[in-house]
């Protein structure tokens, strides 16, 4: 998917598989946010949805390795998933729409974050989306400012309701 050289080494981007989960869900709770919600003691949610993001080509699950110069071993330390929705607004425009979006603290500042929102940008494109979408919590002042810099703009107020 993605081959680029980093200051921490070379970092590849490649399709997320099931045996990725537990890193992912450990980035997923590597923050204040994420604490709260995700359960790195139960894999099964995990493994229902990886089955059906998995079985579905409108939706990607995506981990980002980096290998240090100094080993040949790699290690899951971004990710993301990207989906593809049909909408009958726009004119039947595709968009997309990137969620769980995560580098590990111990290598942000390194280009990767902006090298994986590229790869999904172009990857919207390359698949016909006119439009990429995004939600980010209010309280996530520094992911605001990373977006910005890449070209998104905050022009809707987003509502959820839980279930």
């Amino acid at each position: 998917m993605l081959t680029a050289d980093v200051d921490g080494g070379t970092f590849r981007l490649r399709p997320a598989l099931r045996g990725d989960l537990p890193a992912i869900v450990r980035l997923l709770a590597d923050d204040s946010m994420g604490a709260g919600r995700e359960r790195q003691g139960d894999m099964e949610p995990y493994e229902r949805a990886f089955e059906a993001i998995d079985a579905d080509p409108c939706h990607l699950l995506v981990v980002g390795e980096l290998a240090r110069r100094e080993s040949a071993d790699s290690h899951v330390v971004a990710t993301f998933q990207l989906s593809f929705l049909p909408g009958i607004s726009r004119q039947g425009a595709w968009r997309s729409q990137i969620e769980g979006v995560r580098v590990a603290a111990s290598v942000r500042g390194q280009g990767i974050g902006g090298r994986m929102m590229q790869w999904a940008i172009e990857e919207s494109r390359r698949r016909g989306c006119t439009l990429m979408q995004l939600t980010t919590h209010k309280s996530r002042t520094a992911a605001h400012r990373f977006y910005e810099r890449l070209g998104f703009a905050a022009d809707h107020e987003g509502m959820k309701l839980p279930l």
